[in-house]
């Protein structure tokens, strides 16, 4: 998706953990480092991943896969393999040394997803988060 697209990802909406917001769906497609793939099975939103490049003066960029999301009709026939594979080759294109993610570790469906698409998973990272609102 890109800047014009915000009618598409709102009618895809239902792929998303809450409602679609106009403003925040501006903001996201207008960075340039921010990327948001949908996936159709003919005119039905099937699936989605967003992606953010993350720059670190001593790191170079790499790719955060910040969510993916499957309609339940279209899970286990490779619609999440697929946009995490396209997400990781606009990562290459890009000229990212790597690409992360974070899920909980009994989601069972994600790992195996992740591992499919080529992820390899770590165990010894903790993750702590700061509630801002």
């Amino acid at each position: 998706m890109r800047p014009g697209d915000e009618a598409a990802v709102t009618a895809a909406g239902t792929l998303f953990d809450s409602p679609t917001r106009l403003d925040a769906v501006k903001k996201f497609l207008a960075e340039p480092g921010h990327h948001l793939l949908i996936a159709y099975h003919g005119n039905a939103p099937a699936g989605f991943v967003s992606g953010v490049e993350m720059t670190h003066p001593d790191k170079g960029t790499e790719m955060f896969l910040y969510e993916l999301g499957v309609d339940e009709q279209f899970r286990r026939q490779g619609v999440g393999t697929a946009l995490v594979s396209a997400l990781r080759e606009i990562a290459e294109e890009r000229g990212c040394y790597g690409m992360w993610v974070l899920t909980d570790a009994d989601n069972k469906a994600a790992l195996a997803t992740y591992a499919r698409a080529g992820g390899s998973g770590q165990v010894d990272q903790v993750m702590l988060s700061w509630n801002l609102k």
